[in-house]
């Protein structure tokens, strides 16, 4: 009689990690480390997976939120050592392209959008409008940059220079993040760090990606047709599942189609 040990034929497991919308500091339809961090622990621990997938749709959102992220996952990749592989899908732009770049390769459709690799601050000033209307606006500060920036108030020079300096100064981290994890794979093209984006196929051309590829076929070409694919996301609290952040979840839903418009999607 023969016996039948189960944990002798297992069959290779792949942790499914989905990151999908835009990249911000709070909120529950946003990617943030705080949120994300007990999902991403799981899929790197549990059942001993032989690599993680993740499934990328972002248009990107804040810096250190996306690079929050992405140290989490090198972190956990590297004390594991488990490889880890980006698939994007719609696009996987800016801070979108920041988590892909966690990844050991990066593989896209021929129609999914990358790159973005540029950082960008917009605004408004009222100011016109509110003298128009007869509105006076009163402002008092202890400390002279307190009120840098202020959109009720006329934009001035030196203000402008200082946001610019700080832009460029994420910008230089974000070439630095993409440059230490694609090395030579990368073009030498002057427009890779210039905010542009690009097609999957021009992406795979630049080094941007390594080929085009989708997630179950080539999860089965790189660890068989016999692998089980086990997906992870983000849980929901109780609050949004009794329906109790409508207007929330309004504001971040017109937020993040702003966002993936920018892209034409």
């Amino acid at each position: 009689m023969m016996l039948r040990i189960p944990f002798l034929n297992r069959h290779p497991v792949v942790s499914v990690l989905r990151l999908s919308g835009a990249i911000g500091t709070s909120g529950r339809m946003t990617l943030n480390d705080e949120a994300l961090a007990p999902t991403i622990e799981k899929a790197f621990s549990k059942g001993k997976p032989k690599a993680v997938a993740l499934l990328i749709n972002s248009p990107g959102g804040s810096p250190v939120q996306s690079a929050l992220i992405a140290s989490r996952i090198r972190r956990l990749a590297d004390e594991k050592e488990i490889p880890v592989h980006a698939f994007v899908e719609d696009v996987a732009a800016s801070g979108g392209y920041w988590l892909a770049s966690a990844a050991d390769d990066i593989w896209a459709d021929e129609n999914s959008i990358l790159g973005s690799i540029g950082v960008i601050s917009a605004g408004f000033g009222a100011h016109v409008f509110l003298a128009r209307q007869g509105v006076e606006r009163r402002v008092h500060t202890a400390g002279k940059s307190k009120s840098t920036l202020d959109p009720f108030l006329p934009e001035k020079k030196e203000d402008v220079e200082r946001l610019t300096e700080l832009l460029e100064g994420m910008h230089a981290s974000f070439i630095n993040q993409v440059k230490t994890r694609r090395g030579d794979r990368l073009s030498d093209e002057t427009d890779l760090f210039t905010g542009e984006f690009w097609l999957g196929s021009r992406a795979v051309e630049l080094g941007l990606a390594d080929g085009v590829a989708h997630a179950v076929p080539k999860l089965k070409e790189l660890y068989g047709d016999k692998v089980r694919l086990v997906p992870y996301t983000k849980k929901k609290g109780l609050l949004p599942k009794l329906g109790m952040n409508i207007a929330e979840d309004a504001l971040a839903t017109i937020e993040e189609r702003a966002a993936y418009a920018r892209f034409g999607l």
